[in-house]
């Protein structure tokens, strides 16, 4: 059993940064490749970036790239999304995710093994 605790969202104005953490309960963390998922009001949830089990490998939605940054450290099980540029569009629930022995570039379509609460992240324009 994994359990996955968000946090570091917020208020933010347009072209801002946030950094938000996942904390990772159990002692397989390094076993799980990590996503980031989202939320925004009215709409499905939609990926947003995923990491590799040792962190050598990540995938970002094109929405993303070039903007966000996702890393994680083992050693305090734990995996960040560094977000720059914020936009009002970035704007929802913020979800971490974890799948056991994933292929990082098939996080996407989804089938995770445990998920965080979510973290809300308010872009304002």
């Amino acid at each position: 059993q994994v359990q996955l605790v968000e946090s570091g969202g917020g208020l933010v104005q347009a072209g801002g940064s946030l950094r938000l953490s996942c904390a990772a309960s159990g002692r397989t963390f390094s076993s799980y490749a990590m996503g980031w998922f989202r939320q925004a009001p009215g709409k499905e949830r939609e990926f947003v970036a995923a990491i590799s089990l040792s962190g050598g490998g990540t995938y970002y939605a094109d929405s993303v790239k070039g903007r966000f940054t996702i890393s994680r450290d083992n050693a305090v099980n734990t995996v960040f999304l560094q977000m720059n540029s914020l936009k009002p569009d970035d704007t929802g629930d913020y979800y971490c995710a974890a799948a056991r022995y994933r292929n990082v570039q098939t996080m996407g379509a989804g089938g995770m093994d445990y998920w965080g609460k979510g973290t809300l992240v308010t872009v304002s324009s």
